[in-house]
Order: C-alpha cells, then sequence, then structure tokens
C-alpha cells in the first residue's frame, strides 16, 4: 500500500493500543515513496554521475598536474584537459538534475503524505482528538510532516548515491593499487557507518527532544496569545512568558546536542579522510617503488581518496537526522493512527420521513474503550418539535452528548434513534452526513471564518441566494446589526470572527442552522461567556427562531431559561470515573 494507513489502517487499529515505535512509523511513513520510485531511481543516477564527475574531476586533475610536471608535448595532454572541462561541466549540470528529480519526487511524496494526514484528521475530528492540545497537533501536522521529506532528500538519497559511487571508485583504485583500495574502502566504511554512528549517539537526545519541543513551544505561544487580554487585565502574563523563556532554553539545549553531534562528526570525518590520504601515500609509493605503478598515476592514488570522502561527509548530518525524523514520524502516526471515533456503516439506511424526534434508553459514552464514560443520559424520548433543556455542571457530559447526537462520537452502550414519522433508525445505521443533514449542532465556540458576514452564514448551504441568506438572519435577529455595518453583509468580520461580540457569534451560529433548514437542532453552551440579561435575551430569540423545530438545548445555567420553555429537563451528573 502507498497510503499512509499500511498495515491495516489506522481505523482497524483498537482504541487505546500501543502506538508503533519511532523505528516502526518512520518506516511507515518511508513506504509513501513507492508510487515516486521511478523518479527517485532518476535523482539517485543523476546523483551518481554528478558524484562520478567530481570524483572524476578530481582523478583527472591530478593525473594531469602530474604529468605536465613532465614537461610531455602539449598534444599529450588534451584528452585531460578535455576531461577537465567535461567533468567541470557536467558536475553542476548533473547536480541540478539531482536536485530537480529528488526535489519533484520527495514534493510528490510530501503531498500524499499531507493529503493522507488531512482525510485522517477530517475523520478524527474533533472527538478522536481531544487528547491533543491544539498548538502541538498543529506542530505535528505542519511542522513535523514537512520535515518528514528530508527522509528522502536529506538521507536515502545521499546514502545511495555515496554507496554507489564509492563501490565503483573503489573497484577503479584496486585495479591501480588493491591495498589503496583496501584501505579506502575501509576509510569509507568507517565514514559511513562508524562516524554517523558516534554522532546520533552524542545527539540522539536533542534531535529526539527537539520535534517535541517545538510542539510545546508553539501549543504554548498560541494559548498565551489567545488568552493575552485576559493575561494581561489580571496580571498574569509575567508567568506564561517564564514558561515560554523556560520551553526556549529546553529547545537551545537540544539544539546544542545536536550541533555537537555535528561538530563531532565533522572532526572525524576530516580525520578520516586524512588517515585515508596518507595510508594511500604510502601504499602507492610502495607500489611505485615496486614498479606496479606509474608515478603520474601516484597522484590519483593519493588525491582520489579526498573527493570520495568529501562527497562521504554529507552522511553525517545525514544519519544525525534519523532521530529526530524518526520523532517527527512518531508524532505524526501517533495522531493518524488513532482510532476512529465513529464508524460508517458499510450499508447506510436512508432516513426516515420527518418530522424527527429522538429516543434514548440509558445511553454511555466514552472517549476510548479503556477509559470510564465521559456521559451517563437517562432515557429520553422527544417528539418532533419538542424542546428538552438539558443541564450540568462541567464534566458530567454535556458537550460528549452534543458530538453523539450528531455522530462525531459514538455511544458505547445503548443507542440513539431518530424518530421519524415513518419508522425509527438507529443513528449508526446512517450515514453521517446525512443525519447531519436533519441533526445541525450549534456548538459552544462556533468557528467564524475570515470573510463576509453573508459568507459564513452560506458556509451552511453553498450556492444560496442572499435573499435566503437574509432571512436567516432575520430569524437570528442579527438584520439590524448587519445593516448598521459599513458593507452590509459584505462587511469583512475578522480573523476567527476578531469584530464579532459573543453573543453575535452564536446568533451567527444560529443563522447558519436556520439557512441548512434542520429539522433537529442541539444547542450546546449557547450563553457561554454571556451576561445574564444578554443571555437571556438570546435565549429567547433562539427558541423563537426554531419555533417548530425539535430543540436540544444544553447549558450549565438553567437559571437563565424559564421552565415553562421546556417540554422536558435532564440533570446530568458527573460520572463516577472509577
Amino acid at each position: 500500500m502507498s497510503r499512509l494507513e499500511v498495515s491495516g489502517g489506522p481505523t482497524q487499529e483498537p482504541a487505546g493500543a500501543t502506538q508503533p515505535g519511532a523505528t516502526e512509523a518512520l518506516f511507515r511513513i518511508a513506504r509513501l515513496g513507492r508510487p515516486v520510485s521511478g523518479r527517485l531511481a532518476l535523482a539517485v543516477l543523476a546523483g551518481v554521475a554528478a558524484a562520478g564527475a567530481a570524483i572524476g574531476l578530481t582523478a583527472t586533475s591530478a593525473w594531469l598536474i602530474s604529468r605536465a610536471a613532465e614537461r610531455p608535448p602539449v598534444l599529450y595532454l588534451m584528452v585531460a584537459i578535455t576531461g577537465v572541462r567535461a567533468f567541470g561541466v557536467s558536475r553542476g549540470a548533473l547536480r541540478y538534475a539531482e536536485r530537480l528529480a529528488a526535489h519533484d519526487a520527495a514534493f510528490r511524496v510530501l503531498a500524499r503524505l499531507r493529503s493522507d494526514a488531512y482525510s485522517r484528521l477530517e475523520r478524527l475530528a474533533p472527538a478522536g482528538l481531544v487528547e491533543f492540545r491544539s498548538g502541538d497537533l498543529l506542530a505535528r501536522l505542519v511542522n513535523d510532516v514537512d520535515g518528514l521529506a528530508d527522509l528522502w532528500l536529506r538521507v536515502l538519497l545521499p546514502y545511495l548515491v555515496a554507496g554507489i559511487a564509492a563501490v565503483v571508485t573503489v573497484a577503479a583504485i584496486w585495479m591501480l593499487v588493491p591495498a589503496a583500495a583496501l584501505v579506502l574502502a575501509v576509510s569509507l566504511v568507517f565514514a559511513a557507518f562508524c562516524i554517523p554512528a558516534c554522532t546520533i549517539l552524542v545527539a540522539r537526545r536533542g534531535e529526539r527532544l527537539i520535534s517535541g519541543t517545538r510542539g510545546d513551544m508553539a501549543s504554548a505561544t498560541l494559548e498565551m496569545l489567545a488568552g493575552a487580554p485576559e493575561l494581561t487585565v489580571a496580571g498574569a502574563i509575567e508567568p506564561h512568558l517564564m514558561h515560554l523563556a523556560a520551553i526556549d532554553r529546553r529547545l537551545a539545549d537540544a539544539e546544542s546536542q545536536t550541533a555537537a553531534g555535528a561538530g563531532l562528526g565533522a572532526l572525524l570525518s576530516g580525520l578520516a579522510g586524512g588517515g585515508a590520504v596518507w595510508l594511500s601515500l604510502v601504499a602507492g609509493v610502495a607500489a611505485v617503488r615496486a614498479g606496479a605503478l606509474g608515478g603520474v598515476a601516484l597522484a590519483v592514488v593519493v588525491l582520489v581518496p579526498i573527493a570520495v570522502h568529501e562527497l562521504f561527509s554529507g552522511l553525517v548530518p545525514a544519519a544525525q537526522h534519523l532521530p529526530g525524523l524518526a520523532a517527527m514520524a512518531r508524532r505524526v502516526v501517533e495522531v493518524v493512527s488513532r482510532p476512529d471515533p465513529v464508524v460508517e456503516p458499510v450499508a447506510p439506511v436512508t432516513l426516515p420521513e420527518g418530522p424527527y424526534g429522538l429516543r434514548s434508553r440509558n445511553l454511555r459514552a466514552r472517549y476510548r474503550p479503556d477509559l470510564p464514560d465521559a456521559l451517563r443520559l437517562p432515557d429520553i424520548d422527544l417528539r418532533p418539535g419538542q424542546r428538552l433543556l438539558v443541564t450540568g455542571p462541567s464534566g458530567s457530559g454535556k458537550s460528549t452528548l452534543a458530538a453523539v447526537l450528531v455522530r462525531f462520537l459514538e455511544p458505547s452502550a445503548s443507542s440513539v434513534e431518530l424518530v421519524g414519522r415513518d419508522r425509527a433508525v438507529d443513528i449508526r445505521q446512517l450515514a453521517g452526513d446525512d443525519l447531519r443533514h436533519v441533526v445541525c449542532l450549534c456548538a459552544q465556540d462556533p468557528h467564524v471564518f475570515d470573510t463576509s458576514v453573508v459568507e459564513n452564514v452560506r458556509v451552511a448551504r453553498p450556492g444560496t441566494h442572499d435573499d435566503e441568506v437574509r432571512l436567516a438572519l432575520a430569524a437570528a435577529q442579527l438584520t439590524e446589526w448587519v445593516d448598521s455595518l459599513p458593507n452590509g453583509p459584505a462587511t469583512l468580520v475578522g480573523e476567527h470572527g476578531a469584530l464579532l461580540s459573543a453573543g453575535q457569534r452564536q446568533r451567527l451560529s444560529l443563522a447558519r442552522a436556520l439557512l441548512a433548514d434542520a429539522p433537529v437542532i442541539v444547542f450546546d453552551e449557547p450563553t457561554e461567556h454571556l451576561d445574564e440579561a444578554t443571555a437571556a435575551a438570546l435565549t429567547a430569540d433562539l427558541l423563537t427562531a426554531t419555533a417548530g423545530r425539535t430543540v436540544v438545548m444544553i447549558t450549565h445555567r438553567p437559571e437563565l431559561i424559564t421552565a415553562t420553555s421546556w417540554d422536558a429537563r435532564i440533570d446530568l451528573v458527573v460520572p463516577d470515573r472509577k
């Protein structure tokens, strides 16, 4: 399989299963390169040719200088002179071709990785991602995913090119001086494996910590920026700045360890290359004295190791990237390997005929099988057009109930039925999109896009005419406010709705629900962050706008709502976590 979901795929893993290790995750990511193996092979071929041109340039230049010192007729040198020119020009062209093919392949793999990761996110959100902080999740799905392109560019490609070039070069030197070829082979093995192993041991902890620490930094920064006004007013900004400074010091320490490993690798690489030159000189001089090698060819035997070791010096940073890449792969796979919070039916049934009500018996829900219940709901039997009030303290499962009703989360026991005119259907037998056409969620903190008011409402039903959008705005009691805006409905609301009040955001969410024309509406804490007067007015408007629809109102502020407005009421309690 070429997709990120390999070995059965994340959807087959049981909730709470052991997450794959870093090495296993890295191999899982590496399998994504299969569809572009042809382009990678082309990059390797171009890289080997470029390396051969660089080594050939050194060897030809060494022979030319040594032969020229003997002052032969200039025609004796023309082939070597032409070779130097050819190798010099082709090296740059071949290196460009290698970079072009390698980056083309890597970016294609990266695009596939991003696509697979975002497809998984679409199925996981929101209930499958509750354990991740938003900043850390952003770092995983942006920085870590993008950083994994280095697996092909900075690790696999350099090792393949260096390995092939080394085999050819050692074979060529063997034909001249077998002892020098043996010395070169031993030094290259040392440079390819022993030196990287030493640098990895020194820098491993730092490389592994960098991606996680950057995730902590992103999460802490986003949290502080989001709460900056409140923190500043409360005089509590300084502790958060100190926390950021502590994370920054941890990141600097991790990067220092990585730099120490790189420095050690450069030192050992230089020693390995220098040692290969001196030992090749000794072997070459012995061959010259024995008459097995010409004096001019001695320069080739001595100087070629310099060119080969220059190529191999890039393997130290390549290998040093492995712990960091493995950590990135593990962090990405930890997200995409999580089980789907909802399993879509193989053969979904059709929706019953409306109008619709809701029914459940002893409903239970939890976010993973190994976790305790997050929701325990008494029996409900809500007929079409009735209104249910659900109250309870924090932790009693109110938002969990909202997630279950719109199939963002599966019940762990019992079920919820959508009751229509002709029959009742377990919502798990319905396609999620079909259910959400009739059951609409107005979330506690609705997302507002950085666009106009009208486009923010139209997202509920793309392609809707402006007149219909305006009717939805009027039903949500937003007409007067919209008409007062500089550009009316075309006025931009700012990033995350920065120009809207909390009440206006909720009314905008209501307008979306009304435009979607959903017969069942679930309100999750619509009066959160509002004062009592504003909350009471908003609640009255919500009830007026949804007259005739089936409504589930979830709130922890029952004192704002008159008892006569509701057909049923449920008071949730915090479930026993044992």
